[in-house]
C-alpha cells in the first residue's frame, strides 16, 4: 500500500478547478445491448439528454445475465470497436446487466480487453491501470484505452433520475461536503488511514469532515461519502447533492443483485451520481478501490465523474464503475455541448 509520503506527492501538485469541462460529447459513445430493451430505452433518453453524436450510438449483442463468457465478450468487443470513431475517448454502456466478465467487472474487460492479468486467484496484486492519476484527457489517443462506466440502475426510472442529476450537477460547484467514514470494521476500513491527509491538502477546497461512525444520517449536503462495510446503513436518510459520488469498501459491492452485501445501486438509489464496487473477492487491498484523495482533488478541479473516479483505481480489473459518465460540477459547458 501507499505511504502517507507517496500520498502526499499524489496531491501536492493541486491546481484551480478548470473553467471547462475535458470530456465533450462527441468524445463519448453510447453502446446499446441489442438484446435488452431497456438498453435501448436508456441509451436513447442519455442521447437526448447529453446530446451524444448519432453516429457515437453503437449497438452489440450480450447475454442479458450477471456474467458473460470470455469468448462471447471478444466477439462483442471486437464488434464495439470497429464501430467506434476514432475521435471517441469514453464508452457509456447503457445496461445494467451484465456486469462481469468471467474474472473481470464488465467496465475493465471495455477498458482493457479481457486479460487475466487483471484477475487475481486468491488474495494477490492484478496489473496495475495506465490511467491510474493520469493527466492527460483522452486516455484513447495517449494510452490507447476507452474507460467505461455503467448506466445501471435498480429500474429505468432509476437510471434515468441518475443521468438528470449527472446533467444537473454541471457547472453547479456545489458547496457540499466530503465525508470521510471511519469504521468499526476493521477489515472494510483500510481507506481511513488517508483521511487526516486528505482533509489536510484538501479542506481549502470544500468541507471535509473525518467521522468515527459506522452511517452517516440525516446529512442534507453530501458530495462524496467513502466508507467500508459490507452494509452501510441509513443511507436514504441523507441527501446527496446532484453530482455525488459515494462507495463503501467491501467484497461484494459491485455484484449488483443477489449478495448478502450491500450492491452499489443502494447508492444511486439514494441518490448518489456514482459509485463503485468489486465483483469478485478483492481482499483489502486499498489499489483495488477508489482513493478519496485522488477522486475528491481531480473531480473538484473540473474533471468529469468517469475520469476523476476511474483517475483513482490503482488495480480496477475487478472494479465495476457505476454512474453518469460526463457529471461535472466544478466545470462548465460550451453552449454548443
Amino acid at each position: 500500500m501507499c505511504g502517507l509520503r507517496q500520498l502526499c506527492v499524489l496531491l501536492s501538485g493541486l491546481l484551480p478547478a478548470a473553467v471547462l469541462a475535458a470530456v465533450s460529447p462527441s468524445q463519448l459513445a453510447i453502446v446499446i445491448n441489442t438484446n435488452d430493451p431497456d438498453s435501448r430505452e436508456t441509451g436513447r433518453y442519455y442521447r437526448q439528454q447529453r446530446h451524444i453524436p448519432e453516429q457515437n450510438i453503437i449497438e452489440i449483442a450480450l447475454p442479458v445475465t450477471a456474467v458473460v463468457s470470455e469468448q462471447v465478450f471478444n466477439q462483442q468487443r471486437q464488434a464495439l470497436y470497429r464501430q467506434t470513431p476514432a475521435n471517441v475517448q469514453f464508452y457509456a454502456l447503457a445496461w445494467t446487466q451484465p456486469y462481469r466478465v468471467g474474472c473481470m467487472s464488465i467496465t475493465s474487460a471495455i477498458t482493457f480487453g479481457f486479460d487475466k492479468a487483471y484477475c487475481a486467484k486468491g488474495c494477490n496484486a492484478t496489473r496495475r491501470s495506465a490511467y491510474y492519476n493520469f493527466d492527460g484527457d483522452a486516455p484513447y489517443d495517449s494510452l490507447g484505452i476507452r474507460p467505461s462506466m455503467l448506466l445501471a440502475g435498480s429500474s429505468p426510472a432509476q437510471v434515468e433520475a441518475m443521468i438528470d442529476r449527472g446533467v444537473k450537477s454541471d457547472g453547479s460547484f456545489p458547496g457540499g461536503t466530503a465525508y470521510l467514514l471511519s469504521t468499526t470494521d476493521k477489515a472494510r476500513n483500510v481507506r481511513a488511514w488517508r483521511y487526516p491527509v486528505i482533509r489536510q491538502r484538501l479542506s481549502s477546497r470544500l468541507k471535509i469532515q473525518l467521522l468515527e461512525a459506522d452511517a452517516l444520517k440525516d446529512k442534507h449536503d453530501v458530495l462524496f461519502y467513502f466508507t467500508g462495510r459490507a452494509r452501510v446503513q441509513a443511507v436514504q436518510s441523507n441527501r446527496f447533492l446532484p453530482g455525488a459520488i459515494a462507495d463503501h469498501l467491501t467484497s461484494w459491492g459491485g455484484v449488483l443483485f443477489g449478495k448478502k452485501q450491500m450492491s452499489v445501486l443502494k447508492w444511486l438509489d439514494a441518490g448518489a451520481t456514482g459509485s463503485y464496487g468489486t465483483v469478485i473477492e478483492p481482499c483489502a487491498f486499498t489499489q483495488k478501490f477508489p482513493n478519496p484523495g485522488i477522486v475528491i482533488d481531480r473531480y473538484t478541479r473540473g474533471e468529469s465523474l468517469i475520469e476523476a473516479y476511474w483517475k483513482s483505481v490503482a488495480w480496477p480489473g475487478q472494479g465495476l464503475f457505476v454512474g453518469e459518465p460526463l457529471a461535472s460540477p466544478f466545470a462548465t459547458r460550451r453552449q454548443s455541448e
